[in-house]
């Protein structure tokens, strides 16, 4: 082959690589107006179109009506599980009302089971026993530890009222005699003491009271 014919191919196969780049450049940069639309519609075509009043407007009559009733039922249906919730809210409480009645006085009875116990042990005690004074003593001492216990724990007071002025707070009167001893009514025997619950009286005694003598002068 001849340098002539070589320089005449070379023309010819750079006239063919630049028929070919403006394809592949075409290929890579050309962007048609649907690509554009469609890259940026993306986010166009995630939001989708609420409902407007106008819509809602030009609904048929039966369409309404169906969307009231299925709202109407909707709202039945709330109103009767709140209803339900409050009735058995209603009952749940009822029933600890009157749980804690019943069962008010627990504390104070287990507190007295144990006296209870002694008084058991006391009586068995003296029927296998003839030591009076020994079963007496005993009684007495069960008899402290209710009166001290019921105090301490729970503010049950016993008072004494015999040789104390006349209180009718305080005091019932069952019997009343006159005496030149006294200047003012007062208590002269005690047939039930008196009880106070903290500062209450809940038991008033039951006396005796000395009334003074009326002045005949």
């Amino acid at each position: 082959m001849t340098k002539q014919e070589n320089k005449s191919e070379k023309p010819d196969q750079a006239d063919n690589l630049q028929d070919n780049l403006p394809e592949k450049n075409n290929e890579n940069t050309a962007k048609t107006p649907r690509d554009e639309n469609n890259g940026g519609g993306q986010n166009e075509s995630a939001q989708e179109p609420e409902p407007s009043e106008d819509m809602t407007a030009n609904q048929s009559p039966e369409a309404k009506i169906k969307m009231l009733e299925e709202k109407l039922l909707e709202t039945q249906d709330q109103f009767l599980r709140k209803a339900a919730e409050f009735e058995n809210f209603r009952k749940r409480m009822n029933q600890e009302k009157q749980n804690s009645i019943e069962y008010a006085n627990q504390s104070l009875l287990l507190d007295i089971i144990p006296i209870i116990d002694d008084f058991e042990r006391a009586i068995q005690a003296g029927e296998n026993s003839t030591d009076y004074n020994a079963f007496l003593e005993g009684i007495k001492m069960i008899e402290k530890r209710l009166t001290a216990q019921l105090e301490a724990k729970w503010g049950l007071k016993r008072f004494v009222s015999a040789g104390e002025p006349f209180d009718p707070n305080l005091h019932e009167a069952l019997m009343m005699e006159k005496s030149s001893e006294v200047t003012e009514a007062t208590v002269q025997e005690d047939f039930g003491k008196g009880y106070m619950l903290k500062d209450r009286v809940i038991r008033a005694a039951k006396v005796k009271v000395l009334m003074p003598e009326a002045d005949n002068k």
